[in-house]
């Protein structure tokens, strides 16, 4: 065992580049750390990020954030080989088990058999039923939401179904349990939904209107092992940050922690790193994806980057010789490109402990997987050949 702690950092949705494939999505063009650094026009400030290498594993540097003449940390970037491009797809892949059964989409909204027995369930009438951006179905149909009580469904161009409702009309445990039913209804084999996610929100009404904290992820339960299965039966303690515990539906985790934010996460982190322990702590920050990505609003975006990269100083400064960070993403969701969906894309592959000392290229890796066959790599646990472990190259 060459490290005794490592953290995988996820920036949910910020990706590098179109991947390989990114034609068969209409996602040819997408960049989202490129458009971010182009909307910011050389004013994008992440000294952090950048010794760490994260300009080196582009083909052209992030405006404003140049290469780093000498990383002090090993850089790279990962495709992905399932058959999806969201966070649930993303973080499995890294968790050695790529999706590669297609899920269930709805471009046309969710058939009336699907929707009668949610409302039957419930006891409550249905509107929205179509793709949509979660901010602006709420804005149009949050007033009406409170005065009828009925439920807000809408769907994306990603395997899910969202349930959006009122915390003061609809308690957020009751938007619970209709989502925990809807969730009951599509594990196949005639509908297999990644995600049915509780959207509540609040607000007095229209242009008030922010959903809260208190989203909840009901995903489909992992059809295989994970490597956080394999550690966990091997000893190796796991810790999901954010929604990561919602992702693997608590499976293989011994301890999670909810976040309200992502300065809530790295304040997470932080605890963590406080404590004594041989292990995996795996951290997802959604703010990037929620808050700015779907939302296409690279300000946002981009203030958010800068913010995390002052959170990894304290990180890097805290770490010891044998902790290992890991900092990578699920997808892209390029704030500048057309449509409001997630984007294929490369994603970013930062590794860095202080015992580095010839720091390099881990080039592209043909799948995510290669994350977790380097952490079961590490801690000697026997996994699945999904990917291929770069540890030898953490030198």
């Amino acid at each position: 065992m060459r490290y005794k702690r490592i953290f995988g950092l996820v920036m949910d949705s910020i990706g590098t580049g179109e991947a390989p494939d990114a034609a068969k999505y209409d996602d040819e063009g997408s960049d989202t750390l490129g458009s971010i650094g182009r909307f910011f026009d050389g004013a994008l400030r992440l000294p952090n990020f950048a010794r760490l290498g994260i300009s080196n594993l582009r083909d052209e540097p992030i405006q404003g954030v140049p290469a780093a003449e000498h990383p002090i940390g090993c850089f790279g970037k990962m495709s992905e080989v399932s058959l999806s491009k969201d966070s649930m797809s993303g973080h499995w892949e890294m968790m050695q088990l790529p999706v590669m059964q297609t899920l269930s989409y709805f471009p046309n909204g969710f058939p009336d058999d699907l929707l009668d027995k949610i409302s039957e369930f419930s006891g409550r009438k249905i509107v929205g039923n179509r793709p949509e951006s979660g901010t602006k179905i709420i804005e149009e149909l949050g007033e009406h939401q409170m005065e009828t009580g009925d439920l807000i469904i809408y769907t994306s161009g990603d395997s899910v179904l969202q349930i959006a409702a009122h915390e003061d009309v609809i308690p957020v445990e009751e938007l619970y349990r209709i989502s925990e039913y809807a969730r009951s209804l599509v594990n196949g084999p005639d509908y297999l939904v990644g995600r049915i996610i509780a959207r509540p929100y609040v607000g007095a009404g229209k242009g008030h209107f922010t959903r809260t904290a208190n989203r909840h992820d009901f995903t489909l339960k992992p059809i295989g092992k994970t490597t956080l299965d394999y550690l966990q039966e091997a000893g190796v303690k796991t810790i999901g940050v954010g929604k990561i515990n919602d992702i693997f539906s608590g499976v293989g985790l011994d301890e999670g922690y909810h976040n309200e934010s992502n300065m809530d996460g790295m304040d997470h982190v932080d605890h963590v790193m406080e404590q004594d322990f041989t292990g995996f702590c795996f951290t997802n920050l959604v703010d990037f994806d929620a808050m700015y990505g779907h939302r296409r609003n690279p300000q946002g975006d981009g203030q958010a980057l800068m913010d995390l990269d002052a959170r990894l100083g304290r990180v890097i400064d805290n770490m010891h010789d044998d902790d290992l960070l890991m900092i990578t993403a699920d997808h892209g969701n390029d704030p500048c490109f057309k449509g409001t969906d997630h984007t294929r894309e490369f994603v970013p592959l930062l590794a860095y402990s202080p015992s580095m000392k010839e720091p390099g290229s881990l080039g592209a890796r043909t799948t995510f997987a290669d994350f977790g066959a380097t952490i079961l790599d590490n801690f000697g646990v026997a996994g699945p050949s999904n990917g291929t472990s770069y540890l030898d190259s953490l030198r």
